[in-house]
């Protein structure tokens, strides 16, 4: 049981470095603004980031290769439509200009992410700072955790890159696809939090009378 322990975390770690190695990462600008969401009626914002950026970061090779943030909306259970992802773009690095991206959603049945639910979709960011992407789909009846992803795409330099937070380590909710394999976010910089967050509504669930939540930070697990 030892050496089998021992030959799983050599894996895990050779897998890391394999991530690390093909990445490209720059510093990142200060965040053009903190980028909460209006407080409107009927919807909530979910996010683990600070609002401040530290890295911009991307992988020679882009194709299938995804970041993304788990939430769980046990304690918002009245807001199962996801309006839309928003994510933290950034244009003038690598090549100055805006290249697109591909969104999704992941099933997370256990202890590692799942399946594809919803997408791939293309989307092409209009300004540095934060987007939002219309997504206008509701969660499975069921599905309590979910994860809003990004795929590069492109290869560098052709690409648009993922930002992480200003806040040391991973908060254990943000995760990497690389290789056919997730995992946890890591980039060799020390910075694991990605800048992407979803906007919940319950305008789509009948039966419920929308009530203003306003702004949630998703600190559950």
């Amino acid at each position: 049981m030892k050496n089998f322990a021992l030959v799983a975390g050599l894996v895990a770690l050779i897998a890391a470095g394999a991530w690390a190695a093909d990445m490209v990462v720059e510093k990142a600008p200060p965040a053009t603004t903190i980028g909460e969401s209006p407080n409107y009626d009927a919807t909530v914002e979910l996010k683990w980031d600070s609002g401040a950026t530290s890295w911009l970061i991307v992988w020679y090779t882009g194709a299938g290769a995804w970041v993304a943030n788990d939430f769980d909306i046990s304690t918002v259970k009245t807001y199962p439509h996801i309006q839309n992802i928003k994510m933290y773009c950034y244009m003038a690095w690598p090549n100055g200009r805006w290249d697109g991206f591909r969104l999704g959603v992941y099933s997370f049945p256990g202890g590692v992410p799942g399946s594809l639910i919803w997408g791939p979709q293309f989307v092409m960011p209009t300004m540095t700072g934060w987007n939002n992407f219309s997504v206008d789909w509701t969660l499975p009846s069921g599905l309590k955790k979910f994860l809003p992803a990004m795929e590069q795409f492109y290869n560098y330099p052709n690409c648009d890159p993922h930002v992480v937070d200003n806040v040391p380590g991973n908060s254990g909710h943000s995760w990497l696809y690389y290789g056919g394999n997730w995992g946890p976010l890591t980039n060799g910089t020390g910075y694991y939090n990605l800048m992407l967050r979803v906007i919940m509504d319950n305008e789509h669930n009948p039966g419920v009378t929308p009530t203003s939540v306003g702004r949630v930070k998703a600190l559950y697990f």
